[in-house]
């Protein structure tokens, strides 16, 4: 008996060790990794087009530090590889570098929203590319039942699913790529040219009457017609007297 009775002491033993150590393992809460946007969007699959993005802007790594060193939530929209492809083609590539950066930030709201929420939100939505006030970044949600649809005012967009949710970051999987107004909506229109002055009209050309001869010419004139006529006086006084004196 006493052999038996040392074998059950002794599995009492271990199994209370072992009772322990799952004891611990259970309360202990295991390490949480820091959230990765790129991540997330790697494990679901088909946004791959999105990761690059996300990457060659840098807007993913701002993401993942504001969700690590902040206690402020984000929101992300998120178009899969086939939403992508359905731009007209070489539309990725005509954008600047900071048109890329604005693109991706308007999939960003800078708050979490769960999708029971959109039924509440306020429009236009704000997001991480700029203020919607100005009407150049507006996002409007409707919903209808548990449909929830985006509008940017050039696309009209779809929430497929949820990616993936907690209490600091909301992930949904949209059908259409958010073309923001600032980069993709018409032209503003150009300002109206200023009214051009009215030229100055040169005075029309006065027809000219016939010349009148100048004072100096008619002085000339007059003086000539003097000389003249004191010349002619001269000759018949003297033709005069050589008359009288012959008929004496």
């Amino acid at each position: 008996m006493q052999p038996f009775g040392c074998a059950i002491t002794a599995f009492l033993f271990l199994a209370g060790l072992a009772g322990e150590t799952f004891a611990q393992s259970a309360t202990s809460p295991a390490p949480a990794g820091p959230t990765n946007i790129t991540a997330i969007l790697e494990k679901a699959g088909q946004f791959g087009t999105l990761i690059r993005l996300l990457r060659s802007t840098q807007v993913g790594d701002q993401i993942n530090n504001q969700l690590n060193n902040s206690n402020t939530g984000l929101t992300v929209f998120a178009p899969t590889d086939n939403a992508f492809s359905s731009l007209p083609s070489g539309t990725l590539n005509s954008l600047t570098d900071q048109q890329k950066v604005a693109l991706i930030q308007f999939h960003v709201l800078p708050t979490a929203v769960a999708a029971s929420q959109f039924q509440t939100v306020s429009n236009p939505l704000r997001t991480q590319a700029g203020d919607a006030s100005n009407g150049r970044y507006p996002l409007n949600v409707t919903t209808m039942g548990t449909q929830v649809n985006l509008s940017t005012g050039v696309v009209d967009a779809t929430i497929a699913n949820t990616i993936y949710s907690d209490s600091k970051l909301a992930v949904y999987q949209v059908d259409q790529v958010l073309l923001p107004l600032e980069i993709f909506g018409p032209p503003a229109p150009a300002a109206a040219p200023a009214p051009a002055e009215a030229k100055k009209q040169k005075p029309s050309p006065v027809a000219e009457g016939p010349s009148t001869p100048s004072t100096d010419a008619t002085d000339a004139s007059a003086g000539v017609n003097l000389r003249r006529s004191a010349s002619g006086g001269g000759v018949m006084f003297a033709a005069a007297a050589i008359w009288l004196w012959w008929s004496f």
